[in-house]
């Protein structure tokens, strides 16, 4: 698990809290959306078609700040649409670092080059770069030539620069595993700090089915989860096992809570069941219990990141905390004249 130790220890620090105050639900992730304008038409967005007729509606900086004081997560994952499209990105997201949350920007690489001068290297700030192939099928998917080419060598000016990069690969119905091992070893070879994975969604806009199940799905991620050692995966292990179908996890939608320039989506980011105007409103009115598999028929296959890395990250994190406290004390020990 490449996650770095910051966010180990902030993490660690929020959910004890959580747990000491006996608040059973609570966001690790807020999935903050500023604009739902995008550079591209990628294959299987859904918020493209969702969201198309209101695209030009956007978030303020100060609406921006504000949702992530409301919702309170340690993390902020930007993403939409295409966030460096918005004209302020740089102010929200020196905005939440002032915070001292930590940022992932999403992004699909076409701006990250010219943008980067509005942004400074940062631990808690990180570029997520989406790839979901090589240059022809990323290209395909993505509806343009070219696009594989520019988002690589944007990873590589990042880096070059001294800032974090990730970078996220969706996996289709009709993926190559070849492929798909290629590609993440070319991602670890271009030094990326962490890489995630997780399977399609058949959102309803898109209309087309794009997603793995069933034993399918667990052969190709057995497969990538083999790559472990090579391949510096920022996925827990537990998420990786359970997309390989060797472990279950608990769907929590409430861990991942979406702010649009619609309002608090209900219930994740995946579905749209409603809007609400506070953070307070989303918690407490949402029937939870409602969703996840074997509850609502659209999460049936649905095994996204958004909603079961939260379970993963509750059961994998006491064990890494603990094992830095132990490192912590042993060192302290050993620089003291103590025994280990």
């Amino acid at each position: 698990m490449s996650i770095p130790l910051p966010i180990v220890l902030s993490l660690g620090a929020y959910l004890a809290s959580r747990k000491l105050r006996g608040v059973k639900r609570y966001p690790l992730v807020l999935m903050l959306e500023p604009t739902f304008r995008c550079n591209l038409s990628c294959a299987g967005c859904g918020r493209i078609r969702e969201f198309g007729p209101v695209a030009s509606r956007e978030l303020s900086v100060a609406e921006c700040l504000e949702a992530c004081k409301e919702a309170g997560a340690p993390v902020v994952s930007i993403t939409g649409g295409e966030p460096l499209l918005h004209r302020e990105i740089g102010e929200i997201v020196g905005g939440i670092l002032k915070q001292r949350r930590f940022v992932h920007l999403c992004t699909n690489g076409l701006l990250l080059h010219r943008r980067l001068a509005r942004f400074n290297p940062s631990v808690r700030l990180s570029f997520v770069v989406h790839l979901d192939g090589l240059a022809r099928r990323h290209d395909s998917l993505a509806g343009r030539e070219g696009v594989f080419e520019t988002a690589v060598e944007a990873i590589r000016e990042a880096k070059r620069t001294g800032f974090r990069v990730l970078s996220n690969t969706t996996v289709y119905r009709d993926s190559d595993p070849d492929e798909l091992e290629n590609l993440l070893t070319l991602l670890a070879g271009l030094g990326v700090d962490g890489v995630m994975v997780s399977p399609a969604f058949n959102y309803e806009a898109v209309g087309a089915d794009l997603s793995l199940a069933g034993e399918a799905r667990d052969r190709i991620f057995r497969r990538l989860l083999g790559l472990r050692g090579r391949v510096p995966f920022y996925n827990t292990l537990p998420y990786l096992e359970f997309l390989a179908g060797l472990g279950e996890l608990e769907c929590k939608p409430w861990s991942t809570p979406t702010r649009s320039p619609m309002g608090w989506k209900q219930p994740c980011y995946l579905l749209t069941d409603g809007q609400f105007g506070s953070f307070r409103e989303l918690m407490d009115k949402t029937p939870w219990e409602r969703y996840g598999p074997g509850r609502d028929v659209r999460c049936e296959s649905c095994k996204v990141h958004s909603g079961f890395e939260a379970s993963a990250v509750a059961r994998v994190l006491p064990g890494a905390w603990r094992s830095f406290w132990g490192s912590t004390l042993s060192r302290r020990s050993a620089e003291a004249g103590g025994e280990p």
